[in-house]
């Protein structure tokens, strides 16, 4: 009888479970809050290797896996929370440029601060004379779909000329590449320069060199392609030259495969009335001639990013915003007042990684979308002015829109 018992109540729990096991376990987020999902449509293949780069882009690094010696932070999403944007406390400094003729202090640290160092080394400090600029991590979801725009399409957007006379002139940033990068197949080049999109001054080619650059000057992780660890001007050479490899060309293949194939953020209440409304006067101030809704990939060898439409809010170029945002820094061919027009893709989920407070433009200064508009100054202003003369109620429909990307 005790037996019988026993297996009735097994059985009992059994079918318990069976039907509750929703209430037993946490609800996963929605797709619209998270962005460190990958793509749809990913085959069995591409998404072990997704996996494997997941798994190396949060990897904590130490002193006997590479780190340093050194460093801004141990790890890659240290910077990029959830794939999103960075924060004060992990904002980095770049110095030593002040215009295209290129940086002058790469035998002295440049292009990049690092702040941190492992015991029994120094810390880097900015050479004497040197302009700098503090910069927050982007958000990286999303940048497989951004790598693929054709140069094409980028190239009919410019407008340096401003023959259209808006008052809006987006240029291109010519900028050279690594001789380890491999440009695309037919690229349009210029002067033997290469038209630019990532980075704040879209002053980097593609992901590869993004990532690679990224683990050398802000973790200090060494590769083929970059197999020193960066110069510390204090001692005017390499503060420790590897011998070995930190990652191997596998796992850095990886991470950069992880990072194109990323979702893209999701805009959430988009039938809401008051986010239409918003959206309407988006367009009508005219914050969409830099900040363009839509763009289409060309073809890609991974099915789930070949000729997608997807909409970043950016045109990939270049704006002068006016003397309040130059920080005397550039990289390439961009003036110091120039910046990458960002995407806005989600803007809404920024505060969730940055402490339930916005860190917005390049440098947080700015604390809420209402500042960082008025901060758009130079080809800007018109919009900003616009903005100015709204009625509170529209102000808001039109914050309600942008925190609905």
């Amino acid at each position: 009888m005790k037996s019988n018992f026993t297996i009735t109540c097994l059985c009992l729990f059994y079918i318990f479970t069976l039907f509750s096991c929703e209430k037993l376990f946490p609800e996963a987020p929605l797709a619209d809050s998270v962005m460190d999902a990958p793509l749809d449509g990913l085959t069995e293949l591409q998404n072990r290797i997704f996996l494997d780069g997941a798994e190396e882009f949060d990897e904590v690094y130490t002193q006997e896996t590479g780190l340093g010696p050194i460093f801004v932070g141990a790890s890659c999403a240290s910077c990029h929370n959830a794939d999103n944007r960075g924060t004060l406390s992990t904002i980095l400094t770049r110095f030593g440029q002040i215009d295209s003729t290129g940086n002058k202090f790469m035998h002295l640290g440049g292009p990049q601060l690092q702040h941190f160092a492992l015991p029994g080394y120094d810390v880097e400090k900015i050479p004497s004379g040197a302009s700098s600029s503090k910069l927050i991590a982007p958000i990286i979801s999303g940048t497989g779909f951004i790598e693929l725009v054709p140069e094409s399409d980028i190239l009919a957007m410019s407008d340096p000329n401003d023959s259209n006379n808006d008052g809006i002139s987006g240029t291109i940033n010519w900028n050279q590449i690594p001789n380890w990068v491999k440009p695309n197949d037919n690229s349009i080049t210029k002067d033997g320069k290469y038209i630019c999109r990532f980075g704040r001054k879209a002053g980097t080619y593609n992901l590869h060199q993004q990532i690679v650059q990224a683990f050398n000057q802000d973790i200090g992780i060494t590769t083929t392609f970059m197999p020193n660890n960066p110069i510390n001007y204090l001692t005017g050479t390499n503060p420790a030259v590897d011998s070995d490899i930190d990652i191997t060309d596998e796992s850095l293949n990886a991470t950069v495969f992880y990072t194109q194939v990323l979702q893209t953020p999701f805009q959430r209440n988009a039938l809401d009335p008051e986010v239409i409304k918003g959206k309407e006067i988006f367009n009508s101030i005219q914050c969409s001639a830099c900040h363009v809704e839509k763009l289409k990939t060309g073809f890609s060898v991974v099915d789930a990013l070949s000729f997608k439409e997807f909409y970043p809010y950016s045109d990939l170029l270049l704006h002068d915003m006016g003397s309040e945002l130059n920080d005397n820094y550039t990289e390439g061919s961009a003036l110091t007042s120039e910046w990458r027009t960002a995407p806005l893709w989600g803007l809404g989920l920024a505060k969730d990684v940055q402490g339930g407070k916005y860190f917005l433009m390049h440098d947080g200064r700015a604390r809420s979308i209402e500042e960082a508009i008025l901060l758009h100054k130079g080809e800007g202003l018109n919009s900003s002015d616009k903005f100015k003369t709204l009625q509170d109620s529209e102000k808001n429909q039109l914050i309600k829109f942008l925190e609905s990307l």
